[in-house]
């Protein structure tokens, strides 16, 4: 056998994602390359490991294996590239933080200049809705995570960012009367929500809730970009966090409609159990976000104020 570590890599990825166009795009290589590297890792062996059937690729049984080896061959060599790094005195290892959708407008701030100063720290970065980031916390499966509403469950440290605020938001086209929406009008909007176990959807709730408010109609969508289209295009009205909609603002595509109570006001925090054996990386960011926060708060963040 004479195949290498990045035939290796170029077929895990393909196997990983069942396409060469992906795979391609995800190892930043032109299809072709791909192609010739499968080519060429094939001609290894006298079984099959994939097929090509029309445009599609499929992995045959002994490709799995195949694959499931590679992946293990290529984390040991990833550990030794993380061990080399840390004997030259660098941080090198994983990090992983688990965010809810609408903290992608944020997290990015804080950690990039910790990324980009530390080329052997791998970000792992997942992004979905409150009920699966607190998960994740509970069962020790990431280093952090960046949530608006504390769980109470939960024996956590923090690190507070930043407000979060929530408005009451409708598409261009909307007009009404009078300093704020009165109850009467509130109750014939018909209302967009996000999914179950998203902490924008449990703040809308609760705020309706609390006022008695009728809804008489509700769609429900499982993303914050989807549910922004949905109000720009006319389809309803929602309480969504600022952060997401400033430039759907500033080009008139969306507005924010004054309501009495309005906005909802939280914090986004940096969350990690009390309970964790912190990795060094992990302590090391916690220490550039102490340091850092106000700087970026305000050079990122700033036009926030205004609203």
């Amino acid at each position: 056998m004479n195949y290498t570590l990045h035939q290796l890599e170029v077929f895990l990825k393909t196997y990983e994602l069942q396409s060469v166009t992906k795979a391609s795009e995800a190892l930043y290589l032109t299809q072709p390359a791909v192609s010739i590297q499968l080519k060429k890792f094939q001609e290894q062996f006298k079984i099959p490991l994939f097929e090509v059937v029309g445009r599609k690729i499929y992995i045959t049984e002994f490709g799995v294996e195949v694959a499931q080896a590679a992946k293990k061959i290529m984390e040991e060599v990833k550990a030794i590239d993380y061990k080399a790094l840390s004997f030259q005195g660098e941080l090198a290892g994983k990090l992983k933080i688990a965010i809810v959708s609408t903290a992608k407008y944020v997290m990015p701030y804080f950690i990039s200049d910790f990324i980009n100063e530390n080329r052997g720290v791998d970000l792992i970065m997942d992004v979905t809705n409150k009920a699966n980031v607190v998960r994740a916390l509970e069962n020790n499966e990431v280093d952090f995570a960046m949530i608006s509403t504390i769980p109470k469950k939960l024996k956590i440290d923090r690190i507070e960012l930043m407000k979060n605020e929530l408005f009451m938001v409708g598409g261009k086209d909307y007009k009404h009367k009078g300093k704020y929406l009165s109850k009467t009008e509130f109750q014939k909007l018909p209302l967009i929500y996000r999914e179950q176990g998203s902490a924008t959807r449990l703040a809308m709730e609760n705020f309706i809730d609390s006022r008695k408010i009728s809804t008489y109609k509700k769609m429900e969508l499982t993303s914050n970009e989807a549910l922004k289209q949905a109000v720009i295009s006319g389809l309803g009205y929602s309480i969504m966090p600022l952060i997401g909609i400033k430039n759907a603002i500033s080009m008139g595509e969306l507005q924010i409609i004054p309501v009495k109570g309005l906005p909802i006001v939280t914090n986004w925090n940096l969350v990690w159990l009390s309970s964790k054996n912190m990795s060094n990386i992990a302590k090391k960011l916690i220490e550039h976000i102490n340091e850092n926060k106000q700087t970026l708060i305000d050079k990122h963040f700033g036009w926030l104020e205004k609203y």
